[in-house]
């Protein structure tokens, strides 16, 4: 697939995956085994944060890759990563790349940096996230 139509597959990630907690698109964008993960993740994140919204800043491909630079706000509202409910609205930004094989994304769950210690300093957490 062209860089371009890599770009509209992870696109339905940030859009559809993230932002409208739709887990049935994962089986069709992923392999898998990635599937799995980010079917694991989402749902911790949306009873956390469930009026969250990914806007996506840039996005750029090449080849078989796309890097996506994005902002996430939304509401503490769920317990997250131990830290109980706060009601304190979160802006947290990250990056993170992905490779897609046949329109699908296979590889990319440990190729991101999201701003995680800025997320727990935000919530009124001390400990830095892992």
């Amino acid at each position: 697939m062209s860089p371009e139509q890599n770009k509209l597959v992870v696109r339905r990630l940030w859009m559809d995956v993230w932002n409208n907690a739709d887990l049935g698109v994962a089986d069709e964008i992923f392999d898998s085994v990635y599937a799995e993960h980010e079917k694991n993740f989402v749902p911790i994140w949306r009873a956390a944060f469930p009026d969250s919204e990914h806007t996506i800043e840039d996005m750029i491909a090449e080849g078989d890759k796309v890097v996506t630079r994005f902002t996430v706000r939304g509401t503490h509202q769920g317990t997250f990563m131990d830290i109980p409910p706060t009601g304190k609205s979160i802006c947290v930004t990250g990056i993170w790349i992905h490779r897609l094989v046949d329109g699908r994304i296979v590889e990319g769950r440990d190729w991101g940096q999201v701003d995680s210690q800025g997320l727990v300093h935000q919530l009124g957490g001390t400990e830095t996230a892992h």
